[in-house]
């Protein structure tokens, strides 16, 4: 039997889950598929309105989904008061044959959004193009990725792409045994 954590509640929705990528995808599922498991967000820096950085912890956990078509990840912050594990949102992210890219969406009830993006490899990266809650275009960043650790980071331009903000990113190494 596994040690449940605190945080974690069991439960199971019939069909939702699958243990291994769909066979016939498996080498297109690779590019989202090596992030499945555990990970410790070690370092999240955040831009406020005011310019200044908020800076938080917290964990990610990626599995399979809907037969291995599609992966889901659960983002979770550490709360500062109580040392509990918070959740923040959930990615659903699958690829598609016809577009050779993948569609992700990011749910957060907390944030009260919902964000749609499509992904593509660029290079050593993997980025998502998708738009702000204003409207104006945005970039998600997966980067500097191996087998335990990357960066992520999100960009915005309001100025149809001559520049460039740096709003988000985060420091994340994978977790080597459960908490």
């Amino acid at each position: 039997m596994t040690k449940q954590k605190p945080s974690e509640t069991v439960w199971r929705i019939t069909g939702l889950g699958a243990d291994d990528p769909f066979p016939a995808l498996k080498d297109k599922l690779a590019l989202f598929g090596q992030f499945v498991g555990d990970w410790d967000i070690l370092d999240d820096r955040s831009l406020q309105p005011d310019g200044t950085w908020a800076v938080s912890r917290g964990e990610l956990h990626w599995g399979w989904i809907l037969d291995g078509r599609a992966l889901q990840d659960v983002w979770m912050f550490t709360d500062e008061k109580t040392h509990r594990s918070i959740p923040e949102g959930t990615t659903v992210r699958f690829y598609d044959p016809k577009i050779d890219a993948w569609h992700s969406v990011w749910i957060s009830p907390n944030q009260g959004v919902v964000k749609t993006f499509v992904a593509r490899q660029v290079g050593d990266k993997i980025v998502l193009e998708g738009k702000t809650v204003e409207g104006y275009p945005v970039k998600w960043i997966f980067s500097e990725i191996t087998p335990d650790s990357f960066r992520w980071h999100s960009e915005e331009t309001r100025d149809d792409g001559k520049t460039w903000t740096l709003k988000e990113e985060m420091r994340i190494r994978r977790q080597r045994e459960p908490k």
